[in-house]
């Protein structure tokens, strides 16, 4: 297939241009036309988007609002935040249970210490292990009070402490809505 630029002759309109290999300007003027609008898209300097509302999201006590991974199932209760060797900044997980019950975590194959938060159904605070550390070697301790809680939320460790989370506390979700 050979292409030929064509050249705008005042007195003939669009010309083809014999050293050209272009024949339809519109094939040069469209990616002239993409190049230019990329570039002048994200001006230099502009501020990181601000996370949407959607999804799930806890409202802490100090304001804070953090974005949740969720786990509903018995696998992805078991699963948690193992294996991870950081979390992003204002994330967590919290484990979702359909009942009150004494809920033990342990922190087997937890690379990072995490703050460890037990609430009731309407997101009261009942009990906060802070800055629980990874599990090295078996046998691992469990962690949690001895009476019954809905949800437990996991935080990196330090957090529970900076975003003023404490027994008697209530933490506001929203999101949480099965899909």
């Amino acid at each position: 297939m050979i292409f030929r630029f064509w050249i705008l002759d005042l007195k003939h309109s669009w010309v083809p241009n014999p050293k050209s290999k272009i024949q339809n300007p519109k094939l040069f003027l469209l990616p002239a036309l993409v190049l230019a609008v990329a570039c002048g898209a994200a001006p230099k300097g502009s501020p990181t988007p601000t996370p949407t509302a959607s999804g799930p999201r806890a409202v802490m006590p100090s304001g804070a609002t953090y974005r949740l991974d969720l786990a509903r199932t018995p696998e992805e209760q078991e699963q948690g935040l193992m294996f991870r060797e950081s979390l992003p900044e204002r994330t967590g997980m919290l484990f979702l249970f359909h009942e009150d019950a004494v809920h033990g975590f342990w922190m087997k194959n937890t690379m990072i210490p995490l703050d460890m938060i037990w609430l009731d159904a309407g997101g009261k605070v009942l009990f906060v292990s802070a800055d629980t550390p990874p599990c090295k070697a078996d046998p691992c301790p469990s962690y949690g009070p001895d009476t019954p809680a809905r949800n437990v939320l996991e935080l990196a460790g330090g957090m529970a402490k900076k975003e003023k989370i404490e027994a008697g506390s209530v933490l506001r979700f929203s999101g949480l809505e099965e899909k």
